[in-house]
């Protein structure tokens, strides 16, 4: 008797813990998706409204960030990973904000202003907003592979030139800027730094101990596909990249 309840229970418990598995995949390639979005909103939302109005772009953070709190905290268990996300794009829209609004001039101050939350969002590796930091420090992360890149092929002195041209020369200076990177010497590093963001978004994406590497992967890889995205649009039609 006391066998067979035995093995009943073990019988039980392994089919509660492989119905869970299933569950788990589909959220984390949600959660994955999600953060691919966030990663893409700037783009198409940020740009154009911080050029327009930067203070209110700036003060939509609390309406982000606030919204992120009561989902986690009190919206339905399939929600909270979205409320803990959008705490984390809160982080990366108000650095976004801060720079593109006033300092877009001076891109000394980009990753110092992008990644101005960077100690909240290490101490809350160890919190419930796990996912948050994990989105925010890729994001960052991203960010700094951008930029380093664009300085390494020499396109970061011109950023200032192009960004302070009028309405009817920027189209054109970002275009000239942009051809920088088909020249035989920049295509190698950009393939290289292509296929390092690749190869290290596959290895962050295999990493199931948590949910907040495949966060991290999809950022990484998505920044990537905007960076592209963006390379192409100020080629072929400059005046629709939102830069300008």
């Amino acid at each position: 008797m006391k066998d067979n309840l035995n093995f009943n229970e073990y019988k039980n418990s392994n089919l509660r813990d492989v119905s869970h598995l299933p569950i788990a995949k589909h959220l984390t390639h949600d959660i994955a998706i999600l953060s691919a979005i966030m990663v893409t909103l700037p783009v198409f939302i940020q740009a154009p409204w911080v050029r327009l109005a930067p203070l209110s772009a700036s003060l939509f953070t609390m309406i982000l960030l606030i919204s992120g709190v009561i989902i986690e905290c009190r919206g339905p268990d399939n929600w909270r990973e979205l409320g803990v996300l959008l705490v984390g794009f809160s982080g990366s829209w108000l650095g976004g904000c801060l720079f593109w609004g006033w300092y877009r001039l001076h891109p000394i101050w980009h990753l110092p202003l992008e990644g101005f939350a960077l100690p909240l969002a290490i101490a809350g590796l160890n919190s419930r907003w796990q996912l948050a930091s994990f989105f925010y420090l890729a994001s960052l992360g991203g960010t700094a592979i951008t930029d380093a890149i664009i300085s390494i092929i020499g396109l970061m002195d011109l950023w200032p030139i192009v960004l302070s041209a009028s309405a009817e020369e920027a189209p054109n200076s970002l275009q000239e800027a942009a051809k920088i990177t088909l020249q035989p010497g920049v295509i190698p590093v950009i393939l290289v730094a292509a296929i390092g963001l690749i190869y290290l978004s596959r290895i962050l994406w295999r990493r199931d101990s948590h949910p907040g590497w495949p966060v991290a992967a999809s950022a990484l890889a998505t920044t990537l596909v905007v960076d592209s995205l963006f390379l192409i649009t100020a080629l072929v039609s400059p005046q629709l990249s939102g830069l300008i």
